[in-house]
């Protein structure tokens, strides 16, 4: 046998004994689309469930005729008992944006507290590894800049933002409940803003609303004086990370920042939109209740665990998101 003969062997060997059979909860949404065709390309069986109020069964249509994949419409506020043995479970079933997740605040609420306790509980079935996808909300209006994972936030509890910012925050509790009590294997990641191609018109993210405006020649919608500042973080860069994490030795647990460190202000953000889009204006408008108004992950402790860092820039990211847009519009 030639060496090349041996070598395609061993990768085929090496590729099928490490398969994984992995959970992936929100896997219709954005992040989630992304995050199942990364992983099923990888050469994993996925198993995807949505309950496709907040996902689109689009997202990933090409994979629903695949071997090694199976969709399950499914709200993971109700149990579910799956025979297969599960290696790993990525639990990023919630809204991730104001305008989605305050449409029905307490769904959300339970999504991350009665849904997490599900997803925990299957993991301590299978003896699986469990991500959580928690959320830079968590830090709330913060008054530590830029944020570490050990800054524990400034969030109103009675806020129209509290039915995420606090069901994340009850979720990370539960999770490192459950790492000490029964042993489970957790991982928590924290996620800044993010944006890409697959990114719903209509979700109400920055990102987003900015390039539709612009695209139908409507003036950009600016909330406040546009001072308030965000790191975006490329899509494709968060699933890198978010599955580095995954694969970390059993005592990393985090929780993890996942984000782009560059801060730009809205403003910056829309100028960019509008120089690469041409022909529209701004608008502003009032600044909603607890509207963060800084935003930006120190991500030290991503580079040291996960030897991850983002390698897209926001000027790269949104040339790609604006075409996918045009593309698709």
């Amino acid at each position: 046998m030639s060496n090349k003969s041996s070598i395609v062997l061993f990768i085929l060997f090496f590729t099928q004994t490490c398969a994984k059979t992995i959970l992936i909860t929100g896997a219709a949404g954005f992040v989630g689309s992304h995050l199942s065709k990364k992983l099923h390309g990888q050469g994993h069986t996925i198993i995807a469930i949505d309950n496709l109020l907040t996902g689109y069964r689009k997202n990933i249509q090409e994979l629903i005729s695949q071997p090694r994949f199976v969709f399950i419409e499914h709200d993971i506020i109700e149990p579910i008992t799956l025979d297969q043995k599960i290696d790993w479970i990525f639990n990023l079933a919630s809204p991730a944006s104001p305008k989605r997740y305050q449409q029905d605040p307490v769904h959300t609420t339970k999504t991350s507290v009665i849904g997490v306790l599900n997803m925990l509980e299957l993991a301590k079935q299978h003896n699986a590894r469990i991500l959580q996808a928690s959320t830079s909300e968590v830090y709330g209006d913060p008054l530590q800049h830029p944020q570490t994972e050990n800054y524990w936030g400034n969030v109103n509890p009675i806020g129209p933002r509290a039915c995420y910012d606090e069901a994340k925050r009850c979720a990370e509790t539960l999770c490192f409940d459950y790492h000490r009590k029964y042993g489970v294997k957790v991982k928590v990641i924290r996620i800044f803003n993010t944006y890409g191609p697959g990114m719903s018109p209509d979700d109400g993210r920055v990102v987003s609303n900015f390039i539709c405006q612009a695209l139908q020649k409507k003036p950009i919608t600016i909330y406040g004086d546009g001072s308030q500042t965000r790191s975006f973080c490329y899509v494709n860069d968060l699933v890198d990370g978010i599955i580095a994490m995954m694969e970390t030795d059993p005592e990393i647990t985090g929780p993890v920042n996942l984000g782009n460190p560059d801060e730009y202000t809205i403003l910056e953000l829309a100028q960019k939109v509008k120089d690469m889009i041409l022909g529209v204006e701004f608008c502003f408008k009032a600044l909603p209740q607890d509207d963060p108004t800084k935003r930006k992950p120190n991500i030290t402790r991503a580079k040291q665990l996960l030897g991850w860092e983002p390698k897209i820039s926001l000027d790269e990211g949104l040339k790609r998101t604006i075409e996918y847009f045009q593309k698709h519009k």
